[in-house]
């Protein structure tokens, strides 16, 4: 089970890719809705979300997602279900993936990135507080995987693919959607 956090002000494409390539692995995703149940994107597009917070169960979960966006991230992060989210899962030896901005303000924020590799959208690495940052599109460190921007999303939600169902199970769906790397 991935739970994927929106928040209003989240971007769509960070959000949207990893929740369509991960349902093409077959892999069970589900939106929570941490601003409400219609949950409004960066760009004005509105999500109805699968879930509120409290029917979060994180002992099912083996993955969660933060994508970037503001002022979504700053919404996501202003979450205690957010936070002990994250904590849980880090606690637990489980994956957290965040991508553009939430590697910064939520991850960095918490501590979490303490001598880990990690990428974040251009600009805002002094917020990945003990990180050592990578100009990469995707960056993995043990259970953390995260993601530069929007523009990295394909390559964010095919390493989420990976780590879940198998490489070449990644590469499958890569290939069935033209993905050109």
């Amino acid at each position: 089970m991935v739970y994927v956090f929106l928040a209003d002000g989240f971007e769509e494409v960070e959000a949207l890719t990893p929740i369509d390539l991960l349902r093409r692995a077959s892999v069970t995703v589900q939106t929570v809705g941490v601003t409400g149940k219609t949950v409004t994107g960066s760009h004005g597009v509105p999500m109805i979300a699968d879930l509120l917070p409290e029917a979060v169960d994180l002992k099912q979960a083996d993955m969660i997602v933060l994508p970037g966006g503001m002022p979504g991230t700053k919404n996501l992060y202003a979450s205690d279900v957010v936070r002990a989210a994250v904590t849980e899962m880090i606690e637990t030896d489980r994956y957290v993936a965040a991508i553009c901005a939430a590697p910064s303000i939520i991850l960095g924020s918490m501590g979490v990135l303490q001598g880990k590799r990690a990428t974040c959208y251009p600009g805002m690495e002094d917020g990945m507080t003990g990180a050592q940052a990578q100009p990469l599109p995707c960056v993995q460190d043990g259970k953390i995987i995260t993601g530069r921007g929007a523009g990295a999303a394909f390559d964010f939600a095919l390493t989420l693919c990976a780590v879940l169902v198998g490489q070449e199970k990644a590469d499958q769906i890569a290939d069935a959607v033209c993905y050109v790397r």
